[in-house]
């Protein structure tokens, strides 16, 4: 059963590793080191984690992290300025918006999205970058699909032709997934929460993308034989963590999975360390 498992984390190490090389390369060159800057408002827990995560692996390749602490209480202006310190301090190669934000501010996240220069946006989420997939430029695309994407194609699994289904149309998930499968010819259907028979596209799926909170979403009578199921969420189940997925349920069925830890989510924070490193790139003119 083990070679069912698409291993996130080792892939995510390893391009680590390869990164780390390719950064001291560039900083004994230029006698400058990427930095990163994340910007955490308020003090929710899950954030705080992965802020955390995120800091000691840009550590660890060689980019410099700081974490912009803020009150959760902070002004929308307050924000605003906060993010154009970080547009405006040329030893600042990426910025990070840590989401979601408290819940006075949530409503405005693609206004604080917008204000995050183009050429510093590390999490690919700023409208510019967003809409440089349309033309399938993937340069400063968003982590989690840039990651998914590159674990699917490390393990030589075909894209086209093949039915993907997506359940879940967020602008960090489902929507760059999009142009990302079409540019490799694969078909795809998004599937959401006023999806209708939902599990008449479950079963169809040669790929399954799931990512909606929920534990034990999919399970073995939803999906055919040999899909390949990319699990997405992280959620905490009397302690413990999980996916959307019944991973026992559905191990025996299923052709590959990612498991819920040590899957999709290193390749996340691999992807932002590398586009970190590529926003460094740009701004230096390196090539």
């Amino acid at each position: 059963m083990k070679s069912k498992i698409l291993d996130g984390k080792r892939l995510a190490d390893k391009l680590n590793s390869e990164l780390k090389e390719k950064v001291k390369q560039y900083v004994e060159k230029t006698c400058i080191k990427p930095k990163l800057a994340t910007v955490l408002v308020g003090k929710d827990p899950a954030s705080k984690i992965y802020v955390n995560i995120k800091n000691k692996t840009c550590q660890e390749v060689g980019i410099d992290s700081v974490i912009i602490e803020l009150d959760e209480n902070i002004s929308k202006e307050g924000l605003k300025n906060e993010i154009n310190k970080l547009n405006n301090d040329s030893t600042i190669h990426g910025i990070l918006l840590q989401l979601p934000l408290p819940k006075n501010l949530r409503e405005y996240t693609p206004e604080f999205l917008e204000e995050i220069v183009p050429l510093k946006d590390a999490d690919g989420l700023n409208p510019y970058n967003r809409g440089k997939l349309f033309d399938y430029n993937e340069e400063l695309a968003a982590c989690t699909p840039k990651g998914i994407i590159k674990l699917l194609e490390h393990y030589d699994i075909e894209l086209k032709g093949k039915d993907v289904v997506i359940i879940n149309r967020s602008n960090l998930v489902g929507k760059p997934l999009i142009f990302m499968l079409l540019k490799r010819n694969a078909t795809v259907t998004i599937c959401h929460t006023s999806t209708r028979d939902i599990d008449e596209y479950i079963r169809k799926a040669d790929i399954l993308i799931v990512a909606v909170r929920q534990p034990k979403f999919i399970t073995n009578e939803k999906i055919k034989e040999n899909v390949i199921i990319i699990d997405v969420s992280t959620n905490r189940v009397e302690g413990k963590l999980c996916g959307d997925v019944d991973l026992e349920d559905v191990l025996e069925k299923c052709q590959k999975i990612t498991p819920v830890p040590g899957g999709i989510g290193p390749m996340t924070v691999a992807m932002l360390c590398e586009n970190t490193f590529t926003a460094y790139k740009k701004q230096l003119n390196l090539s």
